[in-house]
C-alpha cells in the first residue's frame, strides 16, 4: 500500500477514484508530513455501499457480543503495542506535545477497553411486566446500522475511538471520515482493526474535505446515524442534511467554557498556586484547540488583580516549540488558517477595549520558522460584549471577567450560547456543589480542570450539540431499542362478530 492509499473500503487499500490527493503538513514548520489521498463523492458512496452490504449482509451484527469485545480488546492491546509510534504520529500531525500524543494513546486505549467490558456485562434486554402470566415481554437493543462518523484535527485519534468503540461493540458497521487536516492516525487506527480481525467491510474510511465527503455522508439515505464532532456551522449543515432521510444524528459543537474562581480558593499560598495552574491548564493545553478549553476566566473582583499578574507572568514562561523537543510545553496551532484566526479575534479584543497581560503575538526566532506559533495569550478587562467572550477561538487566548456575588458568577458563567463545560473553584465545598448544579454545562468540574472519565457521558447543552459520547448513554447512541411481545397462550380475540 502506497501513502496515497488511505481510503479503505470493503477492506481494500485505495487511491481516490479521481487520482486526486493532498499534502499533509507539519504545523511546527510548515513542511510536507505526508501525502494522502482525496476522496470524493464516489469513494464516499462506494465506502457506505461497502458497509450497508457488509451491515444487511455481514457477519458482525449478529457476532455473539463476547467475540465483538473480544475484538475491542485486541485492539487495546495493539494500541499499547505501538504507543509510542501512535503518539509521536499524533503529535507530528497535530502539532501537541509528544507527551500528549502518548496520553491520547492510552485515553484511546481505555476507550476501547471500556466498551468492551460494558456490553460484557450487560443482560440479555429488560423484561417488562405486562400484567399477565401469558405474556413474555422484554426490550432488546440493535445495532442502528450503517454509522457516518466524521472526527475533528485537533484530537483525531482519541475522537475516533470515542466513536469507533462504541459503534462497533453495538455491532454497527461504519465509514468514517477524519478532518482533511489531521487524517493519519484514524488510517493508522482502522489498519490496527483490520490486524485485529475485524471483518472486511465493518469499518471504512475515506480522507478527504467536509464537502463534498462528509455532505455526502450526512445526506445518503444508506446511512442510519451521523456522528459529527466540529464546528457549529459544519454541525448545523450535517443536521440540514440528515433531515431528509431522518436519520439518527449526535453533534458535539465545542464551547465557550467557563472557569470560575472566588477568592476563597486561593485563601492559602498552595490554593492560590493550584488554582492558577489549573487555570493555565484549562486554557493552554494542546494551544487551546480544545472544545472544552476553560478560554473564559471568571474571576471574583477582590481577587483579580493578583491573580491575573501571576496568570500572565506565567503564561509568558510557556516554552513553545515543536511538539516532539525535549522540555516544550506547547506546540503550534494545526494550521495557517487556524493561526490567522486567532490574530483576527486577539486584534478585535484589543480594539473593543481588552487589556492584553501577555501573549498577543507570534514568537519570533529560527525556532519557528515557518510553524504556526502563536504566544499564550491573557486578555483582562473583558465583557460580554466582546466577539472573543462569545464566539469559540479555538486557540491559546484566555479572556478575563470578574463578578463580585455568586449569582453574578453564575449568571456569567451561563451567559453563553454554549454550554459543553465549565469549572468552579473554591473552598466552601457546599458553595461550589450549588453552583456546579446551577451552571447550564454538560461536565461541570469542582477544583479541577479537563479530566474525564470513559465511564462518563460527555457532551453539551444549548448550542454544544445534541446528544453524549462515552458512558452508557455513549453506547446506546449507536444502538435501536425494540420491544418484543410474545403472547405465550394466543387466543382469539373477538373484537369483531365475523
Amino acid at each position: 500500500m502506497s501513502d496515497q492509499q488511505t481510503i479503505h473500503v470493503g477492506g481494500e487499500w485505495r487511491a481516490a477514484a479521481t487520482g486526486a490527493t493532498r499534502e499533509i503538513l507539519d504545523p511546527a514548520d510548515a513542511t510536507t508530513l505526508a501525502v494522502v489521498a482525496e476522496g470524493g463523492t464516489e469513494d464516499t458512496d462506494a465506502a457506505i455501499a461497502a458497509a450497508r452490504t457488509a451491515f444487511d449482509h455481514g457477519a458482525w451484527p449478529r457476532t455473539p457480543v463476547a467475540e465483538r469485545a473480544a475484538l475491542l480488546r485486541r485492539v487495546a492491546d495493539l494500541l499499547q503495542r505501538d504507543r509510542e509510534s501512535l503518539g509521536l504520529l499524533e503529535s507530528r500531525d497535530a502539532g501537541k506535545t509528544l507527551e500528549e500524543g502518548r496520553v491520547d494513546v492510552d485515553c484511546v486505549t481505555d476507550a476501547f477497553r471500556y466498551f468492551a467490558d460494558l456490553v460484557m456485562n450487560e443482560s440479555g434486554g429488560r423484561v417488562v411486566d405486562a400484567g399477565s402470566p401469558d405474556v413474555h415481554s422484554v426490550v432488546v437493543h440493535e445495532p442502528v446500522g450503517v454509522c457516518a462518523l466524521i472526527t475533528p484535527w485537533n484530537y483525531p485519534l482519541l475522537q475516533a475511538s470515542w466513536k469507533i468503540a462504541p459503534a462497533l461493540a453495538a455491532g454497527n458497521t461504519l465509514v468514517i471520515k477524519p478532518s482533511e487536516i489531521t487524517p493519519l492516525t484514524t488510517v493508522a487506527l482502522v489498519r490496527l482493526l483490520a490486524e485485529a480481525g475485524l471483518p472486511d467491510g465493518v469499518a471504512n474510511l475515506v480522507t478527504g474535505p467536509g464537502d463534498p465527503v462528509g455532505a455526502r455522508m450526512s445526506e445518503h439515505p444508506g446511512v442510519d446515524l451521523v456522528s459529527f464532532t466540529g464546528g457549529l456551522v459544519s454541525g448545523t449543515k450535517v443536521m440540514r442534511a440528515a433531515a431528509d432521510s431522518v436519520k439518527k444524528v449526535a453533534l458535539e459543537l465545542g464551547g465557550k467554557n467557563p472557569n470560575v474562581v472566588f477568592a476563597d480558593a486561593c485563601a492559602t499560598d498552595e490554593g492560590f498556586d493550584t488554582a492558577v495552574d489549573q487555570a493555565l491548564n484549562a486554557a493552554f493545553i494542546h494551544s487551546g484547540q480544545v472544545c472544552s478549553a476553560g478560554s473564559r476566566l471568571i474571576v471574583e473582583e477582590s481577587l483579580r488583580e493578583r491573580f491575573v499578574a501571576e496568570l500572565a507572568r506565567r503564561a509568558e514562561k510557556i516554552r513553545l516549540g515543536r511538539g516532539t523537543d525535549k522540555g516544550v510545553e506547547c506546540g503550534p496551532l494545526v494550521s495557517a488558517q487556524q493561526l490567522a484566526r486567532t490574530e483576527e479575534y486577539v486584534a478585535s479584543a484589543l480594539a473593543e477595549g481588552a487589556v492584553l497581560r501577555a501573549g498577543g503575538e507570534r514568537p519570533t526566532g529560527p525556532a519557528y520558522g515557518e510553524g504556526y506559533f502563536y504566544r499564550p495569550t491573557v486578555l483582562d478587562h473583558c465583557h460580554r460584549g466582546m466577539r472573543v467572550v462569545r464566539e469559540e477561538v479555538f486557540g491559546p487566548v484566555l479572556t478575563v471577567e470578574t463578578f463580585r456575588t455568586e449569582d453574578e458568577a453564575v449568571a456569567l458563567a451561563n451567559d453563553t450560547e454554549y454550554g459543553l463545560a465549565g469549572g468552579v473553584w473554591s473552598a466552601d465545598a457546599g458553595r461550589a456543589r450549588r453552583v456546579a448544579g446551577r451552571l447550564r454545562h454538560g461536565t461541570v468540574w469542582i477544583n479541577d480542570f479537563h479530566p474525564y472519565l470513559p465511564q462518563a457521558e460527555w457532551g453539551g447543552f444549548g448550542k454544544s450539540g445534541i446528544g453524549r459520547e462515552l458512558g452508557p448513554a455513549g453506547l446506546a447512541e449507536y444502538r435501536e431499542s425494540k420491544h418484543v411481545y410474545q403472547n405465550l397462550a394466543p387466543r382469539p380475540v373477538r373484537w369483531f362478530a365475523g
